[in-house]
């Protein structure tokens, strides 16, 4: 009965995990794991916000590590010896608080070759990610000192951890390889210091809307003419106050949708207040937003057609 009630529905209420579904995300061609499709909340029943870009079966993006995003990580089948980079939006604990997790799982895996980490620049409220990575791992006073190999130069021993302060220009590339570019944007999210990011990778076009309230016009510049737009429906419409000036609205979410020219629409960071409200959400993306749209659940996989 739950498999059949998900097929009527979408699956638009809860997760439903299936594992050997997952671990054939990106078996060819280009597609992005929802590792954690919720919020800060526990009730949501989600890890918290993180995302695998795959390609012809291995995971080289990780963008963002919030709370849970570790076990979906092992349940995926994704190693962290197969990462090109790390990528961070913002540091709320939703985003952030299984890094660590992930850099000593990664301990005991061959990995022989450094790890770029990339983020945003601080405030007074907020580390850089130069900081967030050395204020966990730094030999002195890190958190998680004793992993303090993990920011040691290659040739010592190691792979080495390479954080890197990212301002937020579109037209300037923030990190490059044979396999992939990455730009970055900077948006909008209270206080806090933070990005939204743009993959181009095998042909293919991924934009990551972070947390945002929308506002300025770097975020529709980042997200033009992709083929996958993720935008995170953390607040209903209607919301007012601190929600407002943290996160965009759905009907903002259509907008920036539409004005960018997106091919397709993912929504994730789903919290209890959006959880159940998907018809009402779908309705104000429609009024600007016709593409395809879908709604988030923790391990989904979407392939970037």
């Amino acid at each position: 009965m739950r498999i059949l009630f998900c097929l009527v529905t979408f699956c638009l209420h809860g997760p439903l995990v299936l594992s050997a579904d997952a671990q054939a995300c990106g078996r060819e061609g280009v597609a992005v794991q929802v590792l954690g499709s919720g919020g800060p909340e526990l009730q949501d029943k989600r890890a918290s916000s993180s995302y695998l870009v795959w390609q012809d079966g291995q995971a080289r993006v990780l963008v963002d590590a919030g709370g849970g995003s570790a076990l979906r990580f092992g349940e995926s089948g994704a190693s962290m010896s197969q990462l090109d980079v790390i990528l961070f939006t913002h540091f709320h604990v939703d985003h952030s608080a299984d890094f660590p997790a992930l850099a000593f799982s990664s301990w005991f895996e061959d990995r022989n070759r450094p790890l770029p980490v990339y983020g945003p620049t601080g405030n007074s409220e907020f580390p850089s990610t130069v900081d967030f990575v050395h204020a966990l791992f730094n030999s002195r006073e890190g958190v998680y000192r004793y992993l303090s190999v993990l920011l040691v130069p290659q040739e010592e021993g190691g792979y080495e951890l390479q954080p890197h302060n990212e301002v937020g220009d579109p037209s300037s590339v923030a990190f490059r390889n044979e396999h992939l570019s990455a730009y970055a944007a900077r948006v909008i999210h209270g206080f806090v210091p933070a990005l939204a990011w743009r993959i181009e990778i095998g042909g293919k076009t991924i934009v990551f809307s972070g947390d945002t309230n929308g506002e300025g016009a770097d975020l529709v510049r980042l997200a033009k003419d992709a083929d996958l737009f993720i935008a995170h429906n953390a607040v209903p419409e209607g919301a007012t106050g601190v929600e407002r000036r943290l996160h965009m609205p759905p009907s903002v979410i259509g907008q920036i949708a539409q004005e960018a020219h997106v091919k397709r629409l993912v929504l994730s960071h789903r919290m209890l207040r959006t959880l159940g409200k998907e018809e009402q959400s779908q309705s104000e993306i429609r009024k600007n937003f016709s593409g395809p749209v879908a709604f988030a659940n923790d391990l989904d996989c979407f392939p970037v057609q």
